[in-house]
């Protein structure tokens, strides 16, 4: 259990390359102030020419053909500096090293614009490879399923991403439609992992589980599976750091009128009825899949809720309702529902959506996913 709970490898490793290449796209920088700094000093016999001749060479290696044109210009201009106030011009030294800079700064700049775009052509080919992932993992609801029309909504924090660590599905069985709205602890590919594991287990056992919380449950054992087979498969035993839980929520409309709901740490979706928003309060708080340890009674129970014809429920991931603006506050997800109430499923997204982006102004820091039910009379 310890290796569920602890973040994952490498947690700490993010901000350290950042800082590591901050400080390399610095040191072409750094390495013409040195050299300015040793010219215009007592300390000048020092041959500083081979430093400066390195700098676009440096620079092509973390920055784009800009950046290496930039640190070609500095050296450039240093050299010129140094040579005036060193009266070095005429010197055999002084056009070498002005002859060398120029190579150097000439290969620089072409091996830069190649690697720009090879990693075009690389970046281009991993957000195919999301996008299609993105279609397997977070497919679009049915917009007809049994007694309810539906339809989802995903917004990723992270610019150009296209899948994280929510997930949604909605699926129409015999017991009636079940649908799954989660939310999985970390970020990056094992988020994505986690995620596929649950939403597997779901789309498997929602057809052939009767009570709607043997299909949590089965949720639940996939995911301990994963993370014990990951933990096995990698070295360090006990030490391995993996993702831990997935807050879920799991609902069930039948043909009766009414929806039953398993919620497994998630924020309560809200039911909008005659006029008013309701939060779907769980009778029993219970904590996420793959925190069963944690739970003292039974295994877990369905809360049952009317929903009648014409009652809109709305399934969301906390990336809602911890959006915060300028002023740090919350985004009021009841209030902006109440005030789209009348709008179709798809505007009514549409309208959440630019809400949601207007209040955050424009940066969401979690990522969202929303599914919008409507009964049918």
């Amino acid at each position: 259990m310890r290796a569920l709970l602890r973040s994952p490898p490498g947690a700490g490793d993010g901000g350290r390359h950042q800082v590591l290449f901050v400080l390399a796209e610095a040191l072409p920088f750094a390495i013409a102030l040195v050299v300015l700094v040793i010219e215009f000093s007592p300390a000048h016999v020092v041959y500083t020419g081979p430093l400066l001749v390195a700098t676009p060479a440096l620079a092509a290696v973390t920055m784009g053909p800009a950046g290496t044109l930039a640190a070609a210009g500095l050296a450039l201009g240093v050299s010129i500096a140094t040579a005036t106030y060193n009266h070095a011009w005429g010197g055999q030294q002084v056009y070498t090293n002005f002859l060398a800079l120029f190579l150097v700064s000439a290969a620089s700049l072409m091996t830069s614009r190649a690697v720009r775009t090879r990693r075009d052509i690389e970046l281009g080919q991993v957000r195919r490879i999301a996008e299609a992932a993105q279609e397997v993992l977070l497919r679009p609801v049915p917009a007809r399923l049994g007694p309810v029309r539906a339809a989802s909504m995903y917004l990723a924090a992270e610019a150009g991403a296209q899948i994280g660590g929510d997930l949604y599905d909605a699926v129409q069985t015999r017991y009636g439609v079940r649908l799954i709205v989660g939310d999985v602890r970390g970020k990056g590919l094992p988020a994505v992992r986690a995620a596929a594991v649950v939403l597997g287990a779901f789309r498997e056992s929602v057809h052939y589980e009767r009570d709607l919380v043997e299909v949590v449950d089965h949720c639940g054992a996939a995911l301990r599976r994963d993370a014990a087979t990951a933990s096995a498969g990698l070295a360090g035993g006990d030490d391995v750091l993996l993702e831990g839980f997935v807050t879920a929520l799991v609902a069930q409309i039948p043909e009766s009128l009414d929806v039953q709901v398993v919620n497994r740490g998630h924020p309560p979706p809200l039911l909008l009825h005659d006029g008013g928003v309701q939060p779907l309060m769980p009778t029993v708080p219970l904590p996420p899949l793959g925190l069963e340890e944690f739970i003292s009674g039974p295994p877990g129970r369905t809360d049952s809720y009317p929903f009648a014809p014409g009652d809109r429920l709305l399934l969301h991931t906390d990336g809602v309702i911890e959006a915060r603006d300028g002023d740090n506050a919350f985004f009021d997800l009841a209030a902006a529902a109440e005030t789209l109430r009348d709008r179709s499923r798809q505007s009514f997204l549409e309208g959440l959506r630019q809400a949601l982006l207007r209040h955050a102004r424009g940066r969401l820091a979690d990522d969202v996913a929303v599914v919008l039910v409507d009964r049918l009379g």
